[in-house]
């Protein structure tokens, strides 16, 4: 019988977590000083010293606030939301062991979808929540549909994650289906479920900065928490069940604070492809193959990739891109390589 290889079990080096986090703060200010709307590149970085020293500040006040109020948060959001998909992905690719694995693969994208167009058909003038109706709608839809597929699949009398995988195709359609539906009662609203669905950051200040902040946080705590677990698991269930570990409960963890991560996302940009599935790759071909180091890679350098993509998304154009479109256009031809990558290693 041929000898199962250890995974390398693998610290994370303070050099490459330093450097991911030299990265991060470089792109966080390149893209609150790049886009500079009018104000002067010099000016705003001038403003940011001036804040970090306490100097004069060399804005008014109308400008300091879109700097500090409308621009800033947007550029945390995504960091946020970037970490939450590249972290959630490489706990999906972990878990299902399928580097092709996405965030959205247990009906969180279809949840989270048809929640956000019946909030958008049957509900469109709601105001004054403390929390926005739709967003609050695609966090609960995505958590929705992630339970329904686990459920389904414990129904099913399987508890691996072939099962798994085979409800969450089945409560996908569903959903979808459903979402359809709702879509045909009223065609005036399908420009608007359409744009939500292309993703983006519309952000008007800090208050979706801190509806995600906690969820993404718990959720990234969990997954560095799980990652060695992870690691173990790769040796397979019985060897990791020799060693004390529970491969079910293990399991179920990583894909709850996953799925966290994603509704938490979804709640505030809408549905964006691919993040989850390239940084991890990225990482992996950079860093190793221990989760001990891709975890924490992923959840910065998602940030940084999800960073730039937005900066490129309100600046390449007059008008503003989908986010979406923008991470489809970097994440599509990577998709590809890595698929013919996979094949011509398994001919």
């Amino acid at each position: 019988m041929r000898a199962r290889t250890r995974p390398a079990l693998t610290r994370l080096r303070p050099r490459a977590l330093a450097l991911a986090l030299v990265a991060l703060l470089a792109a966080l200010v390149f893209a609150l000083v790049a886009d500079s709307g009018g104000l002067g590149w010099q000016r705003v970085l001038a403003e940011i010293v001036a804040q970090l020293t306490g100097g004069t500040s060399p804005l008014s006040e109308r400008e300091a606030a879109i700097v500090w109020e409308l621009r800033l948060p947007r550029v945390l959001l995504a960091g946020l939301v970037g970490a939450a998909l590249a972290g959630a992905g490489a706990a999906f690719q972990g878990v299902f062991r399928n580097p092709l694995a996405d965030p959205y693969l247990l009906g969180a994208a279809a949840g989270a979808g048809m929640a956000a167009t019946v909030v958008v058909v049957f509900a469109p003038a709601v105001t004054g929540w403390l929390i926005g109706p739709l967003p609050l709608a695609a966090f609960a839809g995505a958590l929705g549909g992630v339970g329904l597929s686990w459920l389904l699949g414990r129904s099913a009398g399987g508890s691996g994650t072939a099962t798994l995988l085979l409800a969450g195709v089945a409560v996908t359609a569903f959903l979808t289906a459903i979402q359809t539906f709702v879509q045909q009662l009223n065609t005036d609203t399908i420009k608007q479920v359409y744009t939500w669905t292309l993703g983006g950051l519309n952000v008007t200040g800090w208050h979706d900065v801190w509806i995600a902040l906690p969820y993404i946080a718990l959720a990234a705590i969990v997954l560095c928490a799980c990652a060695r677990l992870l690691d173990v698991l790769t040796l397979g269930d019985a060897e990791a069940a020799s060693l004390g570990i529970r491969p079910g409960l293990v399991r179920l963890v990583l894909l709850a604070a996953a799925s966290l991560a994603t509704a938490a996302a979804v709640a505030v940009s809408g549905l964006i492809g691919f993040v989850g599935i390239v940084v991890p790759h990225i990482v992996r071909l950079l860093a190793g193959a221990s989760y001990r180091v891709i975890m924490p890679l992923a959840l910065i350098g998602g940030a940084v990739f999800l960073i730039l993509a937005d900066f490129v998304a309100r600046t390449v154009l007059p008008g503003e891109l989908p986010l979406g479109v923008v991470t489809a256009f970097a994440g599509a031809p990577f998709f590809a390589v890595v698929l013919r990558t996979n094949k011509e290693r398994a001919a």
